[in-house]
């Protein structure tokens, strides 16, 4: 990890520069393809899935703090056996607690924060943008591992068929995910529940419906459908998301979906379903006007719904995110201040602020909650853990909120 990941690269003949002819061909843009995904792999090779999990480790006192009891109490019933003590290193030092060991706990002290399924609905919250590059992947991830941390059950479906949270969970889309394990094959009619999709993650309590660029395709197969249908079964394509998820929602607290940064049939079809929308957007000009023209999209689209027969949308919460906020650009603050004056109480209070530590994890493949060391220095790192927790913490407070068995408790905590 030290090594600089430029320094890290293969550099054998594999990998050489582009043929240097005047004109380019179909068998140069195939090389360049090859030595892409070799790259990837490579990437995906040197920060394997099941070594991330060996970094994800928590002290006595973080246990304590995030399970909601004491470490007295919890070296107690380690020592009565009542729960599994830590891994210990090859001198025989404790080596950290797992999240596996803190879902063990909360288990043990009643402290699991799951919805009462009796009153509660899932949240399925789909993180919506129209404008490629806002770092929605990204913060789809880190918001699902955050909400993993903190022991609730979650699920993310990934619909981009880029597969950008896909490749961050550890697979490679092409090597590792056949179509069939997308969304696809219940988009298709072949499956009556999105069980066969999906797949495990190397963090406790966290599954993963994965995607790869052959779901693409769905956008044409789905397209085609609602063309030949009559307006009743165009309609009900467009639910059949939101009845996949209704198929596996009972075995988990919180589902985050991940669209393609467009208006097509799939994302037209995660509207649907989402329950609850993050809309996350940059601090810039372009990303201000592209976010306006995504609220008049979605104000257009929703009306179409409703005149074609589909019920008016309610949503538990809706807020734009501003991410990637540069403090030292002037430009920066005043753009998110005018978003402060606009979106008023849809936009989220606190800001994902721009973060070295997340570009130099993600382009290891990894999140920053991933990481075993701090990469750039000890206080970028715990900054931006800092960032990371402000924005996180809001949205589990905004779930939370949604759910009526969690009312006393956050009345206790002073939050309501």
């Amino acid at each position: 990890m030290a090594e600089s990941l430029a320094t890290s690269l293969p550099t054998d003949e594999t990998v050489q520069t582009v043929s240097t002819a005047q004109t380019i061909g179909l068998s140069d843009i195939a090389e360049i393809a090859r030595k892409s995904d070799e790259i990837i792999a490579y990437l995906q090779s040197e920060f394997k899935s099941k070594d991330r999990s060996l970094a994800v480790r928590f002290s006595i006192s973080q246990a304590a703090d995030l399970v909601g009891r004491s470490s007295t109490a919890i070296r107690t019933a380690e020592k009565q056996g009542k729960i599994s003590s830590p891994d210990v290193n090859e001198k025989g030092r404790r080596i950290g607690y797992t999240l596996s060991n803190l879902n063990e706990m909360r288990r043990y002290f009643g402290t699991t924060p799951f919805r009462n399924t009796q009153t509660d609905e899932a949240i399925i919250l789909a993180l919506q943008s129209f404008k490629g590059g806002v770092g929605k992947s990204t913060f789809t991830v880190h918001l699902a591992q955050y909400l993993a941390i903190q022991g609730y059950r979650v699920c993310v479906i990934d619909t981009d068929s880029q597969a950008t949270t896909t490749t961050l969970f550890g697979y490679n889309p092409d090597a590792d995910v056949a179509l069939d394990e997308t969304i696809f094959s219940y988009m298709d009619g072949e499956k009556n529940s999105l069980d066969y999709a999906l797949h495990d993650t190397h963090w406790d309590q966290l599954k993963l419906i994965p995607a790869n660029l052959e779901l693409y395709g769905l956008e044409y197969s789905l397209a085609g459908y609602i063309a030949r249908a009559d307006s009743n079964d165009a309609l009900d394509a467009l639910l059949m998301l939101r009845r996949g998820i209704q198929s596996i929602e009972d075995q988990f607290d919180v589902i985050l979906i991940d669209p393609p940064p467009a208006l097509g049939m799939i994302s037209l079809s995660v509207l649907n379903a989402a329950n609850a929308m993050i809309v996350p957007t940059r601090p810039s000009a372009t990303d201000f006007a592209s976010t306006a023209q995504f609220f008049k999209m979605l104000r257009d689209t929703y009306e179409q719904f409703m005149a074609a027969g589909l019920a008016e949308p309610r949503f538990k919460f809706l807020k734009v995110v501003v991410n990637a906020l540069d403090e030292s650009k002037s430009a920066h603050a005043a753009i998110s201040d005018m978003m402060s004056d606009v979106y008023g109480t849809a936009r989220l209070n606190a800001t994902m602020k721009n973060s070295a530590e997340i570009d130099n994890a993600t382009a290891r493949l990894m999140t920053v909650y991933e990481l075993d060391a701090p990469i750039t220095s000890r206080d970028v790192h715990r900054r931006c853990k800092a960032y990371l927790k402000a924005v996180n913490s809001e949205i589990e407070f905004l779930i939370r909120k949604s759910w009526p068995s969690h009312r006393d408790a956050l009345r206790n905590e002073g939050r309501v």
